[in-house]
């Protein structure tokens, strides 16, 4: 059986709850069994009881339009802690941790995200100096300049 990917989305968008949750990321695989998967996120975070309250709603709304025999994978989740960031929204909860921002042209900075204004990020970069670590006054990154960013994670 063949999902329609933007059927799907539809019915996705759905089985939100409320405006809180956006989607990150929706596949749907043209395998044998084909399965689809979900990655949402939220400015202040969620659990695991939101993503379950979206799979069985979502289920439902498949089983709907495909019949209760089509055979599926469905997997609903939140980006891990190492994955990108794909949306604006999702800097919001991170002001305070350490990113690492790869620019449109190359280059790549790691620092504390200070603070999340409509245009970009304040980042106050860190930077090596003779094996010590400096930390520059923040500025702003515009988001149009940012290729990808991620939380740096340490254990400490």
């Amino acid at each position: 059986m063949k999902f329609d990917r933007d059927q799907i989305a539809e019915m996705l968008q759905d089985s939100l709850p409320g405006p809180e949750l956006f989607v990150v990321a929706l596949t749907v695989s043209d395998a044998i069994r084909p399965k689809i998967t979900v990655i949402l996120d939220s400015e202040q975070g969620f659990g695991i009881d939101e993503c379950a309250k979206v799979s069985r709603r979502l289920a439902r709304r498949i089983d709907e339009a495909y019949g209760e025999e089509a055979s599926y994978t469905l997997e609903v989740t939140s980006p891990g802690a190492d994955q990108p960031f794909t949306d604006q929204r999702q800097y919001t909860r991170h002001v305070g941790r350490s990113l690492s921002v790869k620019l449109q042209d190359g280059t790549e900075k790691t620092g504390v995200m200070e603070a999340v204004e409509a245009e970009g990020i304040q980042l106050a970069e860190e930077i090596k100096e003779k094996n010590k670590k400096k930390v520059l006054p923040a500025v702003l990154v515009p988001f149009a300049e940012i290729k990808e960013a991620r939380v740096v994670i340490s254990f400490k």
